[in-house]
């Protein structure tokens, strides 16, 4: 819930600074606990833009949230994205705990979300996506599956599955997983625990697009 929370906390603090910009907040707050109603390995599920995906790992269960999110967001109209989601274990692997993970398409869009994030101090680090990515995302009963096995690129294959429900125009996805909680102090002003990673990264954003 990391990144839900620091969507909530920006979209408050832009509202406050009453900046002349029209924003949609999205969030998706589902319980994440087991249930008779819960999905399974082998499950296909469709997704909301009509894409059905193959279950292969029930651990990856918040992109599939995640990713119809996004597919509403872009039907209320939105014609810039930004995504924050603690992803991946890959990320925390490949970028430690002062980088996120950052992907997705229309560079100017990306350059000006990393830009943002430093000089909020919210660093970002961008990782590939790519058309080969998408063999990693085959199924032989489904559009795609939820999870690879080939264990390859684990972050860009989290953002290619996201990028197949981002729609046309321009999208951001924040892979936050290493940056949001600390499990020891990263030596500077940010103890143990939650960080709030985004927070400020948003409202430099939305600053800079006034």
């Amino acid at each position: 819930m990391s990144g839900a929370a620091a969507v909530l906390e920006a979209s408050d603090a832009i509202a406050q600074l009453d900046l002349p910009l029209t924003f949609i907040t999205v969030v998706g707050a589902t319980e994440n606990m087991m249930d008779t109603n819960a999905y399974r390995v082998d499950d296909v599920v469709k997704a909301a833009n009509g894409k059905t995906i193959e279950i292969t790992n029930t651990d990856a269960e918040g992109r599939l949230v995640l990713a119809d999110c996004l597919h509403h967001t872009r039907t209320l109209g939105a014609t810039h994205i930004v995504d924050l989601a603690t992803l991946t274990g890959g990320v925390v692997v490949a970028l430690g705990d002062y980088h996120a993970g950052l992907m997705g398409t229309d560079q100017e869009w990306l350059d000006r979300v990393a830009a943002a994030g430093e000089r909020a101090g919210e660093h970002t680090w961008q990782l590939p996506l790519h058309r080969t990515f998408k063999r990693m995302l085959r199924s032989d009963i489904a559009d795609l599956a939820n999870s690879s096995s080939l264990r390859l690129a684990i972050p860009s294959y989290g953002g290619q599955f996201l990028k197949e429900f981002a729609g046309e125009g321009a999208w951001a996805h924040l892979d936050i997983a290493g940056t949001a909680d600390l499990t020891r102090s990263r030596g500077d002003y940010l103890g143990k625990g939650g960080t709030g990673y985004g927070v400020r990264l948003l409202i430099e954003l939305a600053e800079s697009l006034c």
